[in-house]
């Protein structure tokens, strides 16, 4: 039988090679069976590297996802949320779940966190971590931290229903247990959301 394509004739003669190696290799040119052996170990060695490759990747992957977990024990919650507007600058308010009394509100001097202005902490994908004490039912004034930090007093009540800009603010609110399991919050909760592990997380609000 006669191959006229160079390229089927030398993939047979290759498959016979292979197939009867220790009949056939004085039948081929050594030089055809040299290019074809040589081609035969680059594809095996670049096969195997990149099932390595790729194995290794998925194995870091399974790695990570099991290594997070969310310990839910006593101490001060780790709250991460997305809000519908940028709040980020505002002090937040909790009022009661009819939105109809003030539950909770900061003394001018209660607007910090670790010495600093309580801003909420920017997190991967548009979350943020919650550094002042917010609920599902919290809402946001029309004054910023530094601006109420200022403040010789807490305003009104009455003063601070004014106030509230946003009574529904909220996308999504996630309890990721106790800020005392983290050693690097910022970085640890990032990877938890990068790696789409916020359902170990209790969700509070949100779809």
């Amino acid at each position: 039988m006669k191959i006229k394509n160079p390229q089927c004739a030398y993939s047979f003669r290759l498959y016979l090679l292979v197939r009867y190696s220790s009949f056939t290799v004085n039948s081929i040119n050594r030089y055809n069976y040299m290019y074809y052996k040589k081609t035969l170990a680059l594809m095996v060695i670049v096969s195997a590297l990149w099932s390595c490759g790729t194995q290794k990747k998925i194995d870091n992957i399974v790695s990570q996802k099991e290594i997070i977990s969310i310990d839910f024990s006593a101490g001060p919650t780790t709250y991460i949320y997305k809000t519908t507007s940028d709040y980020n600058n505002m002090v937040p308010i909790i009022l009661s779940a009819d939105k109809t009394e003030i539950i909770s509100f900061p003394h001018p001097r209660d607007v910090y966190y670790k010495g600093e202005l309580a801003y909420p902490t920017q997190l991967e994908d548009g979350y943020l971590l919650d550094n002042r004490g917010i609920s599902p039912n919290v809402a946001f004034l029309n004054i910023s931290f530094d601006e109420y930090s200022k403040l010789k007093k807490a305003p009104s009540i009455d003063s601070l229903f004014g106030m509230i800009i946003d009574n529904n603010p909220l996308l999504e609110l996630y309890n990721c247990g106790t800020r005392y399991q983290y050693k690097d919050e910022v970085a640890e909760l990032n990877n938890v959301i990068t790696n789409r592990q916020l359902t170990k997380c209790k969700k509070i609000v949100g779809k």
